[in-house]
Parts: structure tokens; C-alpha cells; sequence
């Protein structure tokens, strides 16, 4: 095969041209002949073997021992061992917290520390449980030969860069990998370990050579016409590389937004134009707002702290809204002035201050009940956490699009007349269908499901008619439409999705090809 160096890149040229039949080929070896930085080697023998030119021949695992932060600490200052000897020489017998508050070490490395010392006979600890020196306790005993070891261990690391296991005596080793972790973390040494691959010049290879050679090929080729070469006129008598025109030209792809975030903008436009307001809040709410104002009762299965992420410090709010708690604590308790008899239990007004992220998109609707407008109608885009096993439909957070519609004439053709209009226009799904429900803040409550081609049906959300126990603790005597729809199932339909975790994907190729209906 003829290869001329035009149609090869300089380091491939440098190499073939470098070695014949026969020659091991290796990182090391076109570093130290051809001065080649580790890069450069990684690439001209991926691109040669690539080609066929050359080809594997051995491989060996090489280990390696890097001194890390720590090792260099203990170069400067001296080693645990290095250091208690060298206290007890100028201080005489010390206890072992002594020691640690002295010398500024964990309590843990002092007693490993000194532990290996007395294995080596160079401490003792006297009837007072003092360390002190072996002997009269006054004299420091020669240094034992683990300690000056590992002192060679870290003075070479240092001088020479990492040491190579194999060129250690075992005793050497044996000590360097009790002081070393694959990671460094916490230890002297770092353990790395990196094959160092061989490689000999194949018959296709020995072609391009010979076809190099004939060409006069040097491996020097320019690859651009640079303004230095204008200014000079040198251009005239460099040799540039070839052009090749069969190479696919670099992608660039196009900026574009994530289809989900488009999703989301194009639901809020819909509500928008629709004549919706939109509202929205924090994602740490109290007990109140998230179950207690929509009178959900305290004890109910759905409180359980496993539905719910409850937040660590601080634990509680340090109030509630009035006459907002006091007017809902009576709904709970005995109805209040709803005609209703409530659940009949004593509402915990500590217990309602607890702080949790927001579990459910009807928080929002709930705080907008005493600030609404009558008539009115409401939306927010909220993202919700609730604790649920992850699945192709099931998400641990998760966006809902909430609402409400205030209004004397407002019932539940309206409500369905909305539903269809999410599930239909929004969604884009062809098949819905509308079943019975229970919730404890409507009445009558309803769930929307709607047909996805792969994954069947599935619950979109739920909504109905906020209860009098819910609007009249609030300040609000009209009719309220409410609903929770699942926003990311929504998007799966109209996306042609089948796993609700690709709406997330960290695949910039799947976001740039995924479109929106």
C-alpha cells in the first residue's frame, strides 16, 4: 500500500518512519526517541492501529506508588513514629492523649503509631500507662529499619516520581503497599495501576513505510498555511499535507432549548391566553398549608413520613397565618362554621409547623384561596416531592400543573369540560377517560386517565370541588375548582416518551433529536 505522508498526520509519518519490522513500539520508547508527550503517543498508535499499520504485541500490567499530600506531609514533618521518638526524646514519658494534643494527630494514628513502635522494641509504657522510651526512657534507641525504609520510600517518591513496583525489593514493596490506596485517600501512597502495551509494525505498515520513504516523506509536512508564513514567503517551499475531502465534516450542532422546558412554556401560554393567572411558592412548606388547609386530617395515611421529605433543621416553622390556623384548627376539630362536624379529633398546632418539602401541587392553590379574586381562575407549574419507587411512570419529583377556578356558576361540567381540554390539546392523547376518586379536600373528586400507545393507561391527576371545610376556613364562600395533573406524563404522550426518567436525560444527542407535538 502506498501511503504518502500527505495522507497521514506528522506523528503517524515520524513513527512508521522511525521503526522497522521487528521493533517494540511503545509509549516510553516514542517518548524518549521521538520526544513525543504522552498524548501524542496515545494518539499516533490509536491512529496506526486504526489503520492496520500496527498491531498489539504484549501487555503488561505495570504498578505504580504515588506519594500524595500526605506522604509529602509526612517527608516534611516526619512520619507518626518519626515524631512520637522525637517527643519522647525531649519530653520523657507522655500519655498517649498527651501525645496526640502535642504533636496535632488523630488519637487513632498515635495509637497505630505507637503500637508498630513497640512491636519494634523502641517504646514501652511504664506502670502509669506513660509511653517513654525503651531502655532508661532517657536515650533514643537507633531507629528502627521499617522507619528508615519508608523515610527511603518517601525521599525517593519525591527525587524520582512514582516508583515502580517492580523495580522494588519485596521487603521495599511490602511496605509501600501497606502505606498506599488505590485511590490516596487518607493514605501515603497512591496504587495505580496502567497496562503498558507493546506494539511491531504490521505488513501494511511496512508498505505505508516503503511508500513513505519513496514519497520522501519527513513527518514535518505543515498542516496550515499560517500569517507567519505569509509574512515570510516560507510557504513557498514548505510541503503541505493533503487535504482529504472524504473525511466527514466536523458536526455543529444547532443551540436549541430542552423539549421539556418548551413543554412547559407552551402549557403556561395555553392557560395564559385562557384568561388562567399563574402563582407559585416555595418548595419548603409547613404541615399546614400542605395537608392541614386542605383538611386533610392529622392522622391520615397519607401524613405518613414516608410519603413525605420531611426537612432537618429547622424542624418547624415559627408561626402560622392568622386567623388562617385558628379558623382551620376548628374545621378539623368540629367543623367550624361549615355546617360540618369536622373529624373530631384536637387539632396539634405544633405538629402543623413542621417543615417538609411540598408533596402536592394543591399547597400552591391553598394559599391562594384568602388572596384569590372572585371570579377568578388560577395555575402554577410546581415541582413536587413525594417518597415513591422510580419507574417508567413513577418519579421521587415530579412537576404538576395545579389549579383553580373561582366562581358562583362554576360545577362540574365545567370541571370536565377543563380536564378534556389537558388531556386532549395539552397532552395530546386520543383516548380519556374520567373515573371516580376520593380525596379528602373535594367533592365530588375525580381522576383523569388517559391512554399512552406503549404503556396503556395511566393516572393523570386527580381534581373535584374543594369541600366547604377546605374555601370557608379560608375566606372564600364560592364554588372552587381544584386539579393536580401530572405534568411529566402529560409530556410523555405528547413527546412520544416511554420512561419518564428520558424527560431528564443528561443525553445531549436525545434532547437535540426529541421534538414536541
Amino acid at each position: 500500500m502506498d501511503a504518502p505522508a500527505r495522507e497521514l498526520h506528522p506523528l503517524e509519518v515520524k513513527v512508521l518512519l522511525r521503526y522497522g519490522t521487528g521493533d517494540a513500539i511503545s509509549h516510553a520508547r516514542l517518548s524518549s526517541d521521538l520526544g513525543f508527550k504522552e498524548g501524542q503517543a496515545n494518539q499516533a498508535l490509536s491512529w496506526l492501529a486504526a489503520k492496520g499499520f500496527v498491531a498489539e504485541t504484549g501487555r503488561v500490567t505495570r504498578i505504580s506508588f504515588d506519594l500524595t499530600d500526605l506522604g509529602r506531609d509526612w517527608l516534611a514533618r516526619g512520619t507518626p513514629e518519626e515524631r512520637i521518638l522525637r517527643l519522647l526524646a525531649e519530653r520523657g514519658g507522655r500519655t498517649l492523649p498527651e501525645i496526640a494534643a502535642d504533636l496535632g494527630m488523630e488519637p487513632k494514628d498515635v495509637g497505630s503509631a505507637f503500637g508498630a513502635l513497640t512491636k519494634d522494641g523502641s517504646v514501652r509504657m511504664d506502670a502509669d500507662k506513660r509511653a517513654m522510651l525503651a531502655g532508661d526512657g532517657r536515650k533514643p534507641a537507633a531507629s528502627p529499619p521499617r522507619l528508615a525504609a519508608v523515610r527511603s520510600l518517601l525521599e525517593r517518591a519525591d527525587r524520582d516520581g512514582p516508583l515502580d513496583a517492580a523495580a522494588l525489593s519485596a521487603a521495599d514493596r511490602a511496605i509501600a503497599e501497606s502505606l498506599a490506596k488505590k485511590r490516596g485517600s487518607g493514605s501515603v501512597f497512591r496504587l495505580s495501576e496502567r497496562d503498558v502495551v507493546s506494539y511491531g509494525l504490521t505488513p501494511a505498515g511496512a508498505e505505508a513505510r516503503t511508500g513513505l520513504e519513496r514519497k520522501g516523506a519527513t513527518g514535518d509536512e505543515a498542516g496550515a498555511l499560517t500569517p507567519e508564513m505569509l509574512r515570510t514567503g516560507s510557504w513557498k517551499t514548505v510541503t503541505f499535507r493533503r487535504y482529504n475531502v472524504d473525511v466527514p465534516p466536523t458536526r455543529v450542532p444547532a443551540g436549541r432549548r430542552n423539549p421539556y422546558c418548551q413543554f412547559l412554556d407552551r402549557l403556561k401560554d395555553k392557560l395564559c391566553s385562557l384568561g388562567f393567572e399563574e402563582f407559585d411558592g416555595p418548595l419548603v412548606e409547613t404541615d399546614f398549608w400542605n395537608s392541614d388547609a386542605l383538611f386533610m386530617p392529622q392522622f391520615h395515611s397519607a401524613r405518613d413520613i414516608h410519603d413525605v421529605y420531611v426537612v432537618k433543621e429547622p424542624t418547624r416553622a415559627e408561626s402560622i397565618e392568622q386567623p388562617w390556623l385558628d379558623q382551620v384548627a376548628a374545621a378539623h376539630e368540629n367543623g367550624w362554621k361549615t355546617g360540618s362536624r369536622g373529624w373530631g379529633y384536637r387539632f396539634d398546632r405544633d405538629f402543623t409547623r413542621r417543615l417538609i418539602l411540598r408533596s402536592q401541587g394543591t399547597v400552591l392553590s391553598a394559599k391562594q384561596l384568602p388572596h384569590a379574586k372572585v371570579p377568578g381562575k388560577y395555575f402554577a407549574v410546581a415541582r413536587c416531592f413525594r417518597y415513591d419507587q422510580v419507574d417508567a411512570t413513577h418519579l421521587a419529583d415530579f412537576y404538576q400543573t395545579e389549579g383553580i377556578v373561582l366562581g358562583e356558576e362554576v360545577n362540574l361540567r365545567t370541571l370536565l369540560g377543563l380536564l378534556k381540554m389537558f388531556a386532549e390539546e395539552v397532552a395530546g392523547a386520543t383516548e380519556v377517560k374520567y373515573v371516580p376518586g376520593f380525596f379528602p379536600y373535594t367533592e365530588p373528586s375525580i381522576e383523569v386517565h388517559i391512554k399512552h400507545p406503549s404503556l396503556g393507561w395511566f393516572e393523570l391527576g386527580g381534581s373535584g370541588i374543594f369541600r366547604p371545610e377546605v374555601t370557608e376556613p379560608l375566606g372564600v364562600t364560592v364554588p372552587v375548582l381544584a386539579w393536580g395533573l401530572g405534568i411529566d406524563r402529560m409530556a410523555m404522550v405528547s413527546m412520544g416518551i416511554h420512561d419518564i426518567r428520558d424527560l431528564f436525560t443528561p443525553s445531549l444527542d436525545d434532547v437535540r433529536r426529541r421534538r414536541i407535538s
